[in-house]
């Protein structure tokens, strides 16, 4: 909100360099901020009382859009990568797997490792647990488990996240 549509009694009022210049009617702040051929804007509404500053609004405005770029420029999204296995899996097919998961958490990805079971493979799917708990403990000096290892119809799902 800015000048006329402010409609609060009083406000607090700061100064265009800064200072304080304490809790006024919003006629009166609306009258400084004319005198000083400036803009007065709500800052903080949901304040007691309302805390309202002197500034020129199109550059308040800029500034404002600028510091909102800059902060979604350095913003990291997480991505979910996911790796599928079956359990027939070889010692250097895991170790493949296990380098591909590691190159993921290096780049700050969460992991999910899927163990698939097809036909016969799942009458034993108790046996292939071990499967996801070595993985797990290879990758333990980078990573630790989000997710314990669970059962989801014809798979076996394990998260993996980076360590802190």
């Amino acid at each position: 909100m800015i000048n006329e549509q402010i409609r609060d009694r009083e406000v607090r009022v700061i100064g265009e360099d800064g200072e304080q210049l304490g809790i006024m009617s919003s006629r009166e702040a609306m009258r400084i901020a004319e005198e000083a051929g400036l803009d007065l804007v709500k800052i903080a509404p949901t304040a007691k009382p309302p805390v309202c500053k002197i500034v020129d609004y199109g550059k308040f405005r800029y500034e404002q859009t600028r510091k909102e770029k800059e902060a979604k420029k350095k913003q990291r999204i997480i991505e979910v990568k996911e790796i599928r296995l079956s359990p027939n899996i070889d010692k250097n097919d895991l170790n493949t797997k296990v380098n591909a998961a590691r190159k993921f958490l290096s780049k700050g990805d969460k992991v999910k490792i899927t163990l698939r079971f097809r036909g016969r493979e799942m009458a034993h799917m108790a046996n292939s647990k071990h499967i996801l708990d070595d993985i797990a403990q290879e990758l333990a000096d980078i990573a630790t488990v989000e997710k314990a290892p669970k059962v989801e119809g014809r798979s076996m799902t394990m998260f993996l996240t980076e360590k802190r």
